[in-house]
């Protein structure tokens, strides 16, 4: 996944209700047991803000994170909530630009504590900052204008047809080595944008965004999947390097939600059909 550097302010949200000035009350389950000042959480995990699990996320990006009625929510989002209450604080989401994520800027720099971004592990990123265990095994999807007369990624080569995809990306570097030279835009909300006003008449992007997408009648009625690639790509959120408490514990989180189905519920509400192999990728 993900996006162009520093077109936006980054914006200080949460999982919770949003409020005029963009800082949101977290909606996470847990209670602030860190202690009022300390930013020592459960299991000496330190943080970069005292009460709170500072998430750095790149907003939209349904189906793992995006603003719904108010609420910053999400797989993503949900997977995060069970690491913040194992720590007893809230968690609380900074919308950033992508490019932070693949340098860890905002991890050094100790503006959050970790990052959620649908953000596939690859060993360019690992050089800059630590990824817990994979979470989530990932396809890219070729999505077509119903009208477009494309029926596969090679018919998009073949027939000219012009091929968008999100900025930064594993779909756009997919592309690239394809052979293409795909419209770049800056999220995915832009990507179905371009398809849907005629700028490109496919996209490659994130399978699980294509089936959020589809999942409105009308993105259904016009757009079709035409080919399902499987990239051998898996997802994970990263920590600073070196951060090795926090590492435990997401990856403790993480086990601890597919052991005792909590992971299953969550995938059921936020992707689709529950698909067993998901719940146990291997690590990359």
């Amino acid at each position: 996944m993900n996006t162009l550097p520093g077109r936006r302010t980054r914006r200080l949200l949460a999982a919770g209700t949003a409020t005029a000035a963009l800082a949101l009350v977290a909606a996470c389950t847990s209670t602030d047991s860190g202690g009022s000042g300390s930013k020592t959480a459960a299991g000496g995990v330190e943080l970069v803000r005292a009460g709170q699990l500072t998430t750095c996320t790149h907003l939209p990006y349904p189906p793992f994170q995006s603003e719904i009625d108010g609420k910053v929510q999400g797989f993503d989002v949900a997977l995060v909530d069970l690491v913040a209450k194992n720590l007893g604080v809230k968690q609380q989401i900074l919308d950033t630009p992508f490019e932070n994520f693949k340098t860890g800027a905002f991890l050094n720099s100790g503006q959050c504590d970790l990052a959620a971004a649908g953000m596939t592990i690859t060993e360019e990123r690992k050089k800059n900052v630590d990824f817990s265990d994979p979470y989530f095994d990932a396809t890219q999807a070729v999505l077509v204008d119903k009208d477009s007369g494309v029926n596969s990624l090679a018919d998009v080569k073949s027939k000219g047809v012009k091929l968008g995809a999100q900025a930064q990306t594993t779909g756009e570097d997919y592309a690239r080595k394809q052979g293409f030279d795909p419209v770049s835009f800056e999220s995915s909300d832009a990507v179905v944008n371009g398809l849907r006003t005629g700028q490109v008449k496919a996209v490659i992007i994130d399978y699980p965004v294509v089936q959020g997408w589809l999942k409105d009648k009308a993105n259904a009625d016009a757009f079709k999947v035409v080919d399902n690639l499987n990239t051998g790509e898996q997802y994970g959120f990263t920590v600073k390097k070196g951060n090795t408490k926090l590492l435990a514990a997401i990856n403790k989180a993480i086990a601890d939600a597919k052991a005792d189905g909590t992971y299953k519920t969550l995938y059921e509400k936020w992707i689709g059909p529950y698909d067993a192999s998901a719940a146990s990728p291997s690590a990359s």
